[in-house]
This record gives C-alpha cells, structure tokens and sequence, in this order.
C-alpha cells in the first residue's frame, strides 16, 4: 500500500510539473527587452487606425523579440508625462523607455525651462529605475518664431548631452513639409508616413537593444 501511496504521489508530482510547463511562459519570454513608449498624438496613432501607427509597426518589427508597451496619450504634456511615469516605471519595469513629448508644450507656447525640467525628471526616474532611454525630439511650425524654436529643440540637445541618452532630432524628418504625408491639421502624420518614422527612430533605437540582449535579425 505504501508503494502505491508513493507511486501515486510521483505521478501527482509529474502531472503538475507537466502542467507548468504548459501555462507558464519559458524563461526566455521573461527576459525579452520591454520597450515603453511616452508620447503624444504623433505615437497614439492619432487620426487613423492604432495598428497603423509607428509604435505598432515596432512591434511588429520586432515580431515577439521584445514587448511593446505603447503609454501615449493624444494631448499628452511633458507635465501629464511626469507625473504618470512613475507608476509605469513601477508596474512595467521597462528596460528601455522612448521619450516621444514636448509638441504639446510648444504648441502651447509653455516656457522652455519648464518642459526641460519635466524631461530631465523623466530621464531621471527611468534611469533610477535601471532603464535606458531614448529622446524623441519634435519641432514646432515656424510661425512661432526662430527665438522660440530655438530655445524649444535645444532642450533635447542639452538633454541628450547632460544625461548621455541617444536622440533622435527630429520624429518628422522628411515627412513635416510634405503634404501627402500629413493629415489636413498639418500637424498630425498620416498612416503612409507611419513607416518612415520608424526608420527614423530605428537607428538609434537598434544599438539600445542589442545591449539589452536582442539580436537583431529583425529588420533587413
């Protein structure tokens, strides 16, 4: 009886072990490079269709090498941005975050000083909390004069320097002047441009995963 006991229990023991197997994700998928996104309008997709956008192609491009977590918010402020990142650095635990903000701080003409002190607060809460981190950076249309602009895109250099963190300068280059990639608001990308603005972000981003442990077979 006490064989049988024991080999029951072996088999119990067996068909749990089985079990795990089957619904709890190999090793590997826990260590995938976890991307979060901090963005606006330009990577909410907004005005067309969510798996068109530049953040979804990502995915995509990665095809299950690394999670995507997309946290952008069609309004979006540097100050909305502050003040929600630490909760997703908490919950997510991001090795590497995309800061895509500052065209609605611009468009409202907010003080520079202001939205580089925001920046630089997010910068240094993701770092704190062990991930890298890549500046998206955005321009605002000339009708708000050269001063403003100036003094608006050179708070991602300063930025990019101050904390050692990759930039890409400009998220709609190639894409901003020209008409058949803009949505009617002239502000907003359309979903032809979608493409163009992850070859954009791609170069800086790449380097980033590597060093997070991903080889890149991803993109030819």
């Amino acid at each position: 009886m006490r064989a049988l006991a024991a080999c029951r229990r072996r088999a119990a023991v067996a068909g749990m072990a089985l079990l795990l197997a089957l619904v709890v994700p190999p090793a590997q998928a826990e260590e995938r490079p976890l991307l979060l996104v901090m963005g606006d309008s330009l990577s909410a997709a907004y005005g067309i269709e969510r798996q068109e956008g530049w953040v979804s192609l990502l995915d995509e491009r990665l095809d299950g090498k690394a999670n995507v977590v997309n946290a952008s918010i069609s309004g979006e402020t540097s100050s909305g941005g502050a003040s929600r990142l630490p909760d997703l650095l908490g919950q997510h635990e991001p090795h590497i975050v995309l800061l895509e903000l500052g065209g609605n701080d611009g468009l409202r003409g907010l003080p520079p000083r202001q939205f580089e002190a925001n920046m630089a607060d997010m910068i240094e809460a993701s770092q704190a909390a062990g991930a890298e981190v890549l500046l998206l950076g955005i321009d605002i249309p000339p009708n708000y004069g050269q001063a403003y602009r100036d003094a608006f895109t050179g708070v991602y250099d300063r930025l990019a320097e101050e904390f050692d963190v990759p930039l890409v300068p400009f998220l709609l280059e190639g894409i901003a002047l020209d008409d058949s990639l803009m949505q009617d608001d002239g502000i907003h990308p359309t979903a032809a441009a979608q493409p163009r603005i992850l070859d954009t972000v791609w170069p800086e981003l790449a380097p980033l995963l590597e060093e997070n442990g991903l080889t890149l077979a991803v993109h030819d």
